[in-house]
């Protein structure tokens, strides 16, 4: 109960703040989890069937899929609580807070101290990149937790001689859970798959890691097919690479190399972040923390002199390098929602450096001879000198990280309310004020600031009022008449201006 109750007490610190920061909610967000609430009442999303394996969402030149995960969580949500703002930021921050109290549990397993895992825990909670994706209600939220998920899996089987068909198709089903998740999964889950030969070390091993390989590729046929009977599915991801159908892998090869080191660009990482004030606060260094990835870096230098022979630590090298690869692959530098599963496998680095700077106590029996009594256990520590150096190094750089969290923190609270022109905060104003007048429906127009319909139908939701108090105008179609229009439209023609509030006009036509 006191486990309980601190882990409670902890999840609410938190998320402080959440109702307010981020201000407003974003289109993407509003898709989301309109179609969460759809599939909580009907099974089906906005448009297709029911129970989809990707959901389209938007019409016109808009139209993209949203990867099932999220969704199908958010809906389970909705069948509980009933569909709501905070639900769905509760639900975003709680996967994300939960996959960072699972990874310090792996790190105390792994390193067999629970000390190391509480820092590990710590890092994960605080660290930029991870604190601010579990406040958006968006594909991300959910990916932490899968890969966390997947290393657990891992775990439990590495700890093992031999692979049992439990361990196999658990690692298997996370690799889906990492691959149907988010859209970079599905260029990352095979590229982790590739990686378990690092745990082939012997025939058997070798025929588990192909019946693992097996079982991830039998889940692989839907989206096989489904991408073939909805070739729409890929559409963003060409708005969003330098690849083309043209291109030839010369050209892919030398574009891809420059914006890998792009994106592992450590004064990029440490000192700006990813400069959309959405995914990260401006003016609060890096998305990660300094102390974070130093130690990190040692880990990585330990492992390479000292742990190079553990499967296990390999492959998290590897994991780290493999994570870059999606984000690499399109035009954003450091697009820190397409790396998501890179502070993952950074943190997990942290494990060998502590064991290196924090040796276990050694307990050393002692015989007392002229006595009766049993073995005494006394507990000793290494006095020499490298031992404090190394408590030293350890002092200072736990001391920096919360100096660094203390910093982004305040920042994040103080400046993180200010960004509601990202979070689409304009838009709800204008809502209210057109569902004020008496005229109906009310017309939504889509046009270069993007597909805002969807605020209305998520808000409409929120309000209880029928879906048919507004029309979704077709792409480029005017509305007729003397109609009420929210529209984001740059500017109307022809129009009477009722308001504008940032990028949302409300107009009546003429």
């Amino acid at each position: 109960m006191l486990l309980v109750g601190a882990i409670a007490l902890l999840f609410a610190i938190y998320t402080f703040g959440i109702t307010s920061n981020p201000p407003g909610y974003y289109v993407d967000e509003s898709a989301l989890s309109y179609n969460a609430y759809l599939v909580s009442q009907t099974g089906a999303g906005e448009f297709g069937p029911k129970f989809p394996l990707f959901f389209e969402i938007y019409t016109g030149g808009f139209t993209q899929y949203s990867n099932p995960t999220q969704i199908y969580l958010l809906a389970a949500a909705f069948s509980v609580f009933g569909p709501g703002i905070l639900v769905a930021r509760l639900l975003a921050a709680a996967t994300v807070f939960g996959a960072s109290l699972l990874a310090g549990l792996l790190a105390a397993r792994l390193s067999g101290q629970r000390k190391i895992g509480l820092i590990v825990a710590a890092a994960s909670l605080t660290v930029p990149w991870l604190f601010e994706i579990s406040r958006l209600t968006l594909e991300t939220f959910f990916y932490p937790m899968a890969v966390v998920l997947f290393l657990w899996a891992l775990h439990l089987a590495h700890r093992k001689g031999d692979w049992s068909w439990i361990n196999i198709l658990t690692i298997a089903l996370s690799l889906t859970l990492l691959t149907y998740s988010y859209t970079i999964g599905r260029v990352l889950g095979p590229l982790l798959a590739i990686g378990l030969i690092s745990f082939a070390v012997s025939r058997k091993r070798l025929l588990s890691v192909l019946a693992t390989w097996t079982a991830f590729g039998l889940t692989l046929i839907p989206l096989y097919l489904f991408n073939k009977n909805n070739p729409g599915l890929t559409t963003r991801f060409y708005l969003l690479t330098y690849i083309k159908p043209e291109s030839t892998y010369g050209e892919i090869f030398l574009k891809f190399v420059p914006r890998y080191f792009q994106d592992i660009n450590p004064l990029k990482m440490l000192l700006s972040g990813d400069i959309n004030p959405r995914h990260h606060i401006p003016d609060a260094y890096g998305s990660m923390f300094i102390s974070i990835f130093v130690i990190a870096m040692i880990g990585m230098v330990v492992v390479i002199l000292t742990k190079y022979h553990d499967a296990w630590w390999r492959f998290i090298v590897y994991g780290l390098a493999a994570s870059v690869v999606p984000g690499a692959l399109t035009v954003d530098v450091f697009h820190t929602l397409r790396m998501i599963a890179f502070p993952v496998f950074l943190i997990m680095l942290m494990v060998p450096a502590l064991e290196w700077l924090l040796p276990k106590c050694e307990a050393i029996p002692t015989v007392e001879p002229a006595s009766d009594e049993p073995f005494q256990i006394s507990t000793t520590r290494p006095t020499s000198a490298i031992w404090r150096t190394k408590i030293a190094v350890v002092t200072v750089l736990l001391a920096f990280m919360l100096v660094e969290a203390s910093y982004f923190h305040w920042k994040y609270y103080s400046e993180g309310p200010k960004r509601g022109y990202v979070f689409d905060s304009d838009y709800k104003p204008i809502y209210d004020e057109a569902v004020a007048q008496p005229q109906r429906p009310i017309y939504l127009v889509d046009a270069y600031w993007g597909p805002k319909y969807i605020n209305a139908f998520w808000y409409a939701v929120l309000e209880g009022r029928p879906r048919s108090e507004f029309v979704h105008q077709p792409y480029s179609v005017r509305p007729p008449s003397g109609a009420i229009v929210i529209s984001s439209e740059q500017a109307c023609s022809n129009c009477e201006l009722i308001r504008k509030n940032g990028d949302v006009l409300l107009y009546r036509t003429r």
